[in-house]
């Protein structure tokens, strides 16, 4: 079992479970030591997860919201194609941004989080005399992306792919995934 396949398990685990669900208990369920499991409840907690730690052991706090950045490079044809990919797996358009070799990262808040959150995104796209940012990096640019679980941020990742549109991140790029 890899790293992500543990943490996204000891997620689960403790999605179901009512009572705080001590370290030791957890070591045992995934078979790893105490220490390990303190590494990646830090990991889980870095990556938006709510969990409180208690005398009685590890809580998850409902509702928790997890994102992850996508850096992505499509034409301009294809941003509905984008979005909608996100929005339809359940995912929530945090922003897009770019990093340019001179001005930095340039950021924009989007927040779409339905299929009619970016048809009036691809209205304004349309009627304005404006173009995308990411054309200001022939077409690369990255999303941070929103959802309820790592499975859904998978799901999202392996759908941009099918699609073509993810990129690779060159070393160059200050950005923390």
């Amino acid at each position: 079992m890899t790293g992500k396949e543990r943490r996204n398990q000891i997620i689960r685990i403790l999605e179901k479970s009512e009572q705080p669900v001590s370290g030791g208990a957890l070591s045992r369920m995934v078979s790893v030591s105490r220490q390990v499991i303190v590494q990646d409840i830090a990991i889980i907690r870095a990556n938006g997860h709510d969990i409180i730690a208690t005398n009685r052991g590890y809580l998850l706090q409902a509702g928790g919201e997890i994102q992850r950045v996508f850096k992505v490079k499509h034409g301009d044809e294809q941003i509905e194609d984008e979005l909608l990919a996100v929005v339809d797996f359940g995912g929530k358009i945090k922003d897009v941004f770019v990093y340019h070799k001179v001005y930095g990262v340039v950021r924009a808040e989007l927040n779409l989080k339905s299929r009619r959150d970016v048809m009036n995104y691809m209205e304004q796209i349309h009627s304005g005399e404006s173009t995308p940012l990411k054309n200001v990096t022939a077409g690369y640019h990255y999303h941070t992306v929103i959802a309820d679980s790592e499975e859904t941020l998978d799901l999202i990742q392996e759908k941009l792919w099918e699609l073509g549109f993810l990129a690779k991140l060159q070393d160059y790029e200050p950005v923390e995934f």
